[in-house]
């Protein structure tokens, strides 16, 4: 079954977002394409000697809201079409929760799992110094996402100080604390994502506690999504999966032994007392909450009837393809779409550009304070928007965020 090209996949959103709100020709066509592109080349010197030749990308989408922002991942299959829908589901991300940016993101096709540490740090750098004129706290602001770490993060930074000549650690978010990261930024992502699975389970007049949830893909997202879950909400972890398969137990599995698990032994595979599941099976069991967590287009028409969850919280990008969700929609699947569900990650990881601008850093308690009233207030919005025009909620926070954007475009006099 092929895979739709992603960036076609996030054309077609907007498109129905568009003709849904009669935007203007010109500012469609406009808000349909990245507003810049760059495309490098990376040769990095190997452990044994040799010279690798990597392909780098980064895209700006647009920047009418403010700089750039966005993810670097590091994937085998990176393309450019995959970084270009990540930064336009960025832009529409950072608009639907208000931030004063743009969208954007990079790329590096490689496989990091292949790499040394210090292959790692090379290419890092070799990276920054091809593109550390195209980005700043006043252009375009990187971030981790697949792959890539608060390490990798640290590498970056310092390679463009080392460049510039000059401390400029708002360049980067998502570093290391004791060199200007944020507290709060490790579980920003999920921690969002339970937020607004909280306000969704109250708009929808279910009671949480002890009831079941099941997430596909046991990364960063899925672990704290797992122990979050659990702590805040009540909610009984039954499946959880990664690429190597998935482990089940209908009576309930304990999120931090099972995350204690995952990181000792890189696997979820022989979890005492569960049963294996596929990636499939975990996606159609009747659960409470879902959370997919892993990668782009894991629901699809094929397998969206077959769905039973009653809020599917997307903290992957791109899990569920256009035809999908209109299914989901039809059988009350409640979906808080991937650009609102996971939009903790950068707002944390705006609050650490706004404290590392000032040189002054918040309390842990403060960000969480904020992250709840930003996702909260989001999650309204969009709630609100989804009723009034009685449409889904991918839809609704299109209609939102693309609104916002497109004046930005207007008053500029871009379109």
């Amino acid at each position: 079954m092929s895979k739709v090209n992603p960036f076609s996949m996030a054309q077609q959103q907007l498109d129905a977002a568009a003709e849904k709100l009669e935007l203007e020709p010109a500012v469609h066509e406009f808000l349909r394409w990245p507003m810049k592109e760059i495309k490098v080349i990376l040769p990095v010197r190997m452990d044994d000697g040799s010279t690798r030749i990597f392909h780098g990308y980064r895209v700006q989408y647009n920047t009418a809201r403010g700089p750039a922002k966005g993810g670097l991942r590091w994937h085998p299959d990176e393309t450019i079409d995959t970084v270009r829908a990540l930064a336009a589901w960025m832009t529409w991300k950072t608009s639907v929760v208000d931030l004063p940016l743009g969208g954007g993101k990079g790329g590096v096709t490689c496989n990091p799992k292949e790499l040394s540490e210090t292959e790692k740090e090379r290419l890092a750098r070799a990276y920054i110094r091809t593109v550390w004129q195209n980005i700043s706290v006043t252009q375009d602001v990187p971030a981790p996402d697949v792959y890539t770490t608060p390490q990798i993060m640290a590498w970056m930074m310092d390679e463009y100080e080392t460049i510039r000549g000059q401390h400029h650690p708002g360049v980067i978010t998502g570093k290391p604390i004791s060199i200007g990261g944020s507290a709060g930024r490790g579980d920003a992502t999920s921690r969002g994502g339970v937020y607004v699975t909280r306000e969704a389970a109250k708009a929808l007049n279910i009671n949480l506690e002890g009831k079941t949830m099941a997430i596909q893909g046991f990364g960063n997202a899925g672990q704290y999504a797992a122990t979050l879950g659990n702590q805040i909400l009540g909610l009984k972890l039954v499946a959880a999966s990664d690429s190597k398969g998935g482990v089940y137990n209908e009576n309930g599995i304990d999120p931090e032994a099972l995350v204690k698990y995952k990181q000792q032994t890189g696997t979820l595979q022989g979890f005492p007392e569960t049963d294996s599941i596929t990636n499939e099976e975990l996606l159609e069991l009747e659960v409470t909450v879902l959370y997919p967590a892993a990668l782009e287009q894991v629901i699809t028409e094929h397998n969206a009837d077959k769905i039973k969850c009653k809020i599917s919280c997307e903290l992957a990008n791109g899990p569920c393809t256009p035809e999908a969700d209109d299914i989901l929609y039809q059988n009350n699947v409640f979906v808080i779409p991937d650009f609102l569900a996971n939009a903790g990650g950068v707002t944390v990881s705006y609050f650490e550009q706004v404290q590392n601008t000032y040189n002054y850093y918040w309390e842990l308690d403060e960000i969480y304070q904020k992250l709840d009233v930003k996702m909260t207030h989001a999650f309204h919005n969009v709630y609100a928007m989804s009723k009034q025009e009685k449409i889904n909620m991918r839809q609704a926070a299109y209609l939102v965020s693309v609104t916002k954007v497109a004046e930005a475009c207007r008053l500029r006099g871009w379109v």
